[in-house]
């Protein structure tokens, strides 16, 4: 991170500004006509230290980890050079927010996710209202070929924070558009919320809209954000099954960049400071032992929040948190997880977007080209179960059965085993997102998010998987249990 500017005592003087300064601490020194002046100096200068000393503490991890963050950056951007890769808005982002760059292979990504969002919403609001009457359909009703269809306001506004973080920025006229757009599927879930008690999508899309909007200095209305604001109140953000660290982190990066804009009113900004204390709180007393805050995919976001708010000097907090994520970096294996971790990895937050510096980056980053995992021979035995604890399901336990599959074979793939042996009494359905195959069916029990239920993975113990279906690999003599759970 660069270290902010403070002027030197010889500019100050050369301006006029520092010989107050400097008769305050020299004995003898005539005292100046107006000593409040000489205070406010003084006071700008002890605030502009602590500025820098709150970056410092905020800097990416020192010499022993530089080189795996720097090779992890490196993995993203190979992974991101791949042409049959669906681009991903957080990757570009995490690509950004490094500290060293591919500047070429970074436009290229851009390019691709300005064709994708832009054929997406190729019309503004009102000409799809006036050809379909609502445009959410109009938005939704360009898939890609194999029929993916990701929730709206998360996705659209991870990419306009991408478009904040690109040097130079873009066509201002298209990012009004995309903003209006994102004000809508906002004003969508606010309904939703308002009908069913949460957003539509989430609370983690939810607050990801609120923020996008801040960062592009746009207004927000009073309404809406209260209702995240009353969400993180009521404790409406945690799930069956754990806490929502990510989601609670989202809020208060919306929360800071609100009242750090200026975007809102005194008094509720004074809420959303007492909000934002209230959940570093909870963080700070929930860490664990081993230093994450909820799980590993969680814990970038936990650190984002005391990046943005200069509260790195809780140096055992996130010093664990860090060291932590330095010796679980072979958990991030995806795209998706990668640029989770990377901003904080390199001391950053999605806040650090407004005061980019584009003639600062270095063009130095080289990709790592995806290498294949060894292939185990033989085979091993997974016991795989499907429970359904819900109202709706007339058993507990609907499938218990051993399955062999190939050593080394991700969970996805010993799903794909139990399809196939006989008697074919195990059905299942992914469906492709960002982050990877998710699992929405089981024995055609389908997890449903107006429903807000999903397929919770866990092991024998009760502890849920910290991987996705592709990502997890069961081991010989393993159990895995598939419930279909609420949150």
């Amino acid at each position: 991170m660069s270290t902010p500017f403070v002027p030197a005592v010889s500019q100050l003087g050369s301006a006029g500004l520092c010989l107050p300064l400097l008769c305050c601490a020299v004995p003898g020194c005539a005292m100046p006509q107006h000593p409040p002046s000489c205070f406010g100096m003084w006071l700008l200068l002890v605030l502009l230290q602590a500025a820098v000393l709150a970056a410092q503490l905020c800097e990416a991890p020192g010499e022993a980890g530089a080189a795996a963050v720097q090779a992890l950056s490196r993995r993203l951007l190979g992974l991101a050079s791949d042409p049959a890769r669906d681009p991903d808005p957080s990757v570009y982002l995490a690509l950004r927010l490094a500290a060293d760059h591919h500047l070429a292979a970074e436009q290229r990504y851009l390019a691709r996710l300005q064709d994708t969002f832009q054929r997406r919403y190729n019309q503004t609001l009102q000409e799809a209202v006036q050809s379909h009457g609502h445009p959410s359909r109009d938005a939704t009703a360009s898939k890609s070929s194999r029929g993916e269809e990701w929730p709206e306001t998360g996705r659209l506004a991870l990419y306009l924070l991408g478009l904040r973080a690109t040097c130079p920025s873009p066509d201002p006229g298209s990012q009004r558009s995309l903003v209006t757009w994102l004000k809508y599927h906002l004003e969508e879930d606010w309904a939703g919320s308002r009908r069913h008690g949460h957003p539509l999508t989430s609370y983690y899309q939810y607050g990801l809209g609120i923020l996008a909007l801040c960062a592009h200095r746009k207004r927000v209305r009073e309404e809406v954000i209260r209702r995240l604001l009353e969400a993180e109140h009521h404790h409406k953000f945690r799930h069956a099954g754990g806490s929502a660290v990510d989601t609670e982190a989202v809020a208060v990066l919306a929360f800071t960049c609100l009242e750090r804009e200026r975007l809102v009113r005194s008094r509720l900004a004074a809420e959303l400071r007492a909000a934002r204390r209230r959940v570093r709180r909870r963080m700070v007393e929930e860490q664990h032992p081993n230093g994450f805050f909820g799980n590993a995919y969680s814990t970038p976001w936990a650190m984002q929040v005391f990046i943005a708010s200069n509260m790195c000097q809780l140096k055992t907090v996130y010093g664990q948190a860090m060291a932590a994520l330095l010796k679980n970096l072979d958990a991030f294996t995806i795209t998706a997880t990668m640029a989770q971790v990377l901003p904080v990895l390199h001391g950053r937050s999605y806040l650090d977007i407004a005061s980019m510096r584009c003639q600062e980056e270095s063009d130095t980053l080289t990709p790592i080209s995806p290498v294949p995992l060894p292939e185990l021979l033989g085979t091993m035995m997974v016991r795989l179960v499907v429970e359904c604890p819900l109202p709706q399901c007339p058993q507990h336990r609907l499938y218990d059965q051993l399955v062999p599959a190939p050593a080394g074979a991700s969970l996805l793939d010993v799903l794909r085993a139990a399809a196939a042996q006989e008697p074919h009494n195990f059905t299942f359905d992914t469906q492709e997102t960002p982050q990877g195959p998710f699992l929405i069916r089981v024995l055609g029990l389908e997890a449903q998010q107006r429903k807000r239920s999903y397929w919770q993975l866990l092991t024998d113990s009760g502890t849920s998987l910290q991987m996705g279906v592709a990502e997890y690999r069961p081991q010989d003599g393993d159990s895995i249990i598939l419930r279909l759970s609420e949150w």
